[in-house]
């Protein structure tokens, strides 16, 4: 997974569809193709999985919420990574997480609110997330 870097790239997915919505993020996908149909070169220099990140300053005024935002972000992407189309993706901040409920800049509970809100973006697209299998029962087995 390769994430978008350029301001070409993210306007180029921008400029692609909006597959998922949710109260506070949106999810907009695009083909990728290193080169158009007269052969000059895209925005993309290679073919794959992108992901990127929008998180303005109008909706997430700290810094530190920012960041946070974008770790938790890029952390479910490589997690969802393996079920997700080999395109160009771009999730949004399109709404600030009130302030009266998230006193803090970051704090579990905002973390919390938004892995569950991004698993339920990718879910919309790829299904749940399937679960990990873990080592079986310690002990003799029966």
């Amino acid at each position: 997974m390769q994430r978008l870097q350029t301001r070409a790239q993210f306007q180029a997915v921008l400029g692609g569809t909006t597959v998922s919505k949710t109260a506070h993020f949106a999810l907009h996908c695009c083909a990728v193709a290193v080169s158009d149909a007269d052969g000059k070169p895209t925005a993309f220099p290679s073919c794959g999985l992108w992901l990127g990140a929008m998180v303005p300053k109008r909706w997430a005024k700290r810094a530190v919420t920012r960041n946070t935002v974008k770790r938790q972000i890029y952390s479910l992407g490589a997690e969802f990574a393996p079920l997700l189309k080999e395109k160009a993706h771009l999730i949004r901040l399109r709404r600030d997480f009130d302030r009266k409920i998230f006193v803090s800049a970051t704090s579990d509970a905002l973390k919390a609110a938004v892995r569950q809100e991004l698993l339920d973006l990718f879910g919309q697209i790829v299904g749940p997330l399937p679960l990990k299998a873990g080592p079986g029962p310690v002990g003799p087995a029966p």
